[in-house]
């Protein structure tokens, strides 16, 4: 006689639902009979660019080894992001994307009640990774689509041991300054471990959004995460990290895979964070791209909310999955943002300028046909 198995998994784990990715170009192809080349996707947030050279490069060299397993302290990456972030070598923590680093931190410090909070609209991951381990998932309502930090403090009670803020936050593309920023941290009780997001924070330039980096050593509650998924286009490579104290950092290690990095991702993301001349390639290609789209959605008469990542969320003042299934038959992938409270909404990846050309044209010719 066979089990429940459903039945037999943890509470937190039977209620979820798994993360649901942009649609791959393979599949969309074999679902409408679609030449995959003529595909355009712009979904998944992804760098429009390709990987750097140098990446392309380092992996190269890595591959007569793959018969070894990798470093699994990470030193060479590590030691490079101690020198680039100004930190400790032990307050890395490397992660199997920054994804890896959000579970690790749930693992840590969530259980049974005890609860997380972060914001309505945020990123999908924050409620899995709590619902997974049984804790309390306390989901504070959004302001113009972004973190109200003050309601966000008000929610944090005895039994709150992580917050979870994106700046910029995914899917919304909203941020918050470094005023706003401080006075959040400066209130956070000592007891609460703040997880500022930063997996979009290389776009910005400038002083449009606050570096985590420069609170680490005034608040021993925080730690920073980033990846080299989006303006480091490593994203296949899965490849992130958390900065926070050596303490924190100490946990997070104990909880963590021991080879959660693999070797082509820990030389590929080495050399891409020396290559500075294509990360400024990335932000000037994002900075032209979203420009385009939004004159696009203007002429289309269409309303956005505004970013500062990668993408931009398009509200078409009406349910989008139509227009979205539409898209699709003209093999263009973007993504539908219903599951985050936002119906009306599709997140759309800056891509190529012709691949932006080819959005909008994509979405001229749905939205004519009503």
């Amino acid at each position: 006689m066979s089990g429940d198995f459903l039945a037999l998994a943890q509470p937190g784990v039977q209620q979820l639902s798994p993360y649901v990715p942009g649609k791959p170009v393979d599949e969309l192809a074999r679902e409408l009979d679609l030449d995959p080349a003529m595909i355009v996707k712009l979904a998944s947030n992804e760098n429009p660019l390709g990987a750097s050279p140098k990446a392309l490069e380092a992996i190269r060299a890595e591959l007569a080894e793959l018969t070894r397993y990798p470093d699994g302290n990470g030193f060479a990456l590590k030691s490079l992001l101690a020198e680039q972030c100004a930190v400790q070598l032990d307050q890395v923590t490397l992660g199997n994307g920054s994804n890896d680093i959000l579970e690790l931190v749930a693992r840590a410090y969530l259980a049974p009640g005890l609860n997380a909070v972060f914001s309505e609209h945020a990123f999908a991951v924050y409620p899995i990774v709590t619902q997974a381990v049984g804790a309390q998932a306390r989901v504070v309502p959004a302001k113009d689509w972004g973190h109200d930090l003050p309601a966000m403090l008000e929610a944090i009670d005895s039994n709150t041991r992580v917050v979870f803020i994106a700046n910029p936050n995914n899917p919304t593309g909203t941020w918050f300054g470094v005023d706003a920023l401080n006075e959040f941290l400066q209130d956070v009780p000592e007891h609460v471990l703040v997880v500022l997001d930063e997996a979009y924070i290389e776009y910005a330039e400038g002083g449009e959004l606050p570096d985590g980096l420069e609170f680490l050593s005034a608040y021993p509650n925080l730690l920073v995460s980033r990846t080299f998924s989006k303006a480091y286009g490593l994203a296949a490579l899965r490849v992130g990290y958390g900065l926070s104290t050596a303490v924190v950092a100490d946990v997070l290690n104990r909880v963590r895979q021991p080879f959660n990095v693999n070797s082509l991702a820990l030389a590929a993301a080495c050399a891409a964070l020396k290559d500075t001349d294509y990360l400024a390639q990335s932000r000037r290609l994002n900075e032209v791209g979203m420009q385009q789209l939004q004159d696009g959605f203007r002429e289309l008469g269409l309303g956005w909310i505004a970013s500062k990542g990668n993408f931009i969320a398009l509200d078409l003042g009406q349910v989008a999955a139509p227009v979205y299934q539409g898209l699709l038959r003209e093999g263009v992938i973007v993504r539908p943002v219903a599951n985050y409270g936002m119906p009306n909404h599709l997140r759309i990846t800056i891509g190529l300028p012709a691949e932006n050309t080819r959005l909008l044209e994509a979405l001229t010719k749905v939205l004519a046909r009503g």
